[in-house]
């Protein structure tokens, strides 16, 4: 299934040129048009779920399988001293296209990119009272 009106859908699909580094009957990889480092790369479904919640599990395992791959080759081909795998769902978690994609992103001793958060202190007590509204 496919969204008309999703970039995604269209470069994915094969329908807008892309800088492909892999594709198979269901997904593409292309490089990204503004990479946080060399090699930023994204992998982007042939078919069209907004986000983590629509993507059915079979999708799911499917790409971190490949992430894991791609990881491993780019990690070899570029020489990075690590790699970020990222992947954003809904507006405040920064997802600005709304087809599910993985983020690739070599990373490079003092590359000068920050991938992170600022941890919070939260107390025992409050950690338990979020444990019991998850796991109950």
């Amino acid at each position: 299934m496919k969204d008309d009106n999703c970039i995604f859908c269209k470069i994915a699909n094969g329908e807008i040129p892309s800088k492909t580094i892999f594709e198979d009957e269901k997904f593409r990889v292309i490089l990204d048009l503004g990479p946080a480092t060399k090699g930023h790369a994204l992998i982007l479904p042939k078919d069209h779920y907004a986000n983590i919640y629509e993507l059915p599990e079979k999708t799911a395992a499917d790409v971190f399988v490949l992430a894991k791959r791609m990881a491993a080759d780019m990690t070899d081909k570029l020489g990075c001293d690590g790699f970020n795998v990222v992947q954003n769902n809904g507006e405040a978690a920064g997802q600005t296209v709304f087809h599910f994609h993985m983020h690739l992103i070599p990373r490079y001793d003092n590359d000068g990119q920050k991938i992170g958060w600022k941890p919070s202190e939260p107390s025992q007590e409050e950690l338990e009272e979020i444990r019991a509204q998850i796991a109950d």
